[in-house]
């Protein structure tokens, strides 16, 4: 075995571990709010408040650093791909970084000083709409890392593009009109 082989390993061993993990939360959080249970809602919340930077964060900078590593010693930077996932993979830690860090330490305080009220609550499903954005990006990062599209794969880039404005409509409300049974 090679360093490329080792280095490569850790890359998605660590990227399965931070898009699953994180995935596992945002789908529990989904399931209490489509059966209406806000006490499981409120513990997939807590959970990824208390995950996001003492595991996703670390899993997230650790995938980051390998694949720098491929790329600076073997792979180049120049290849479409590798500039799509760095542009994702900038994108997302942005939506950890200034939405779910803040957010998640807001809902915290509040929680400690009013318990959990309606304006809490309110702040979570926020929080839930900026999730469905950010995964639909992780899932295109999944996509090109696998994919590996270059500037002639035209249907590849428009379906990721796609993928992403359906994230962003699903994150910012018209999206949720058309889904039946959304708010």
């Amino acid at each position: 075995m090679d360093w490329y082989s080792i280095v490569k390993f850790l890359h998605v061993a660590t990227a399965i571990l931070w898009v699953g993990g994180g995935f596992v939360l945002f789908l529990l959080g989904v399931l209490a709010q489509r059966a209406g249970n806000v006490e499981e809602k409120l513990q997939a919340m807590r959970a990824s408040g208390q995950l996001g930077g003492r595991f996703f964060a670390p899993m997230s900078m650790l995938t980051l650093v390998f694949g720098l590593i491929m790329c600076g010693l073997w792979i180049g930077f120049s290849d479409l791909w590798i500039v799509i996932g760095l542009v994702g993979y900038a994108t997302t830690f942005s939506i950890g970084m200034f939405i779910f860090k803040p957010t998640g330490e807001r809902m915290g305080a509040m929680i400690a000083r009013d318990g959990v009220t309606p304006a809490v609550l309110e702040i979570g499903e926020r929080m839930m709409r900026a999730a469905r954005l950010d995964y639909a990006v992780m899932l295109v990062i999944v996509a090109d890392m696998v994919l590996k599209p270059t500037v002639d794969d035209i249907g590849i880039l428009a379906a990721m593009v796609l993928v992403v404005m359906i994230g962003a409509m699903m994150a910012f409300g018209r999206a949720r009109r058309m889904v039946p049974g959304a708010a």
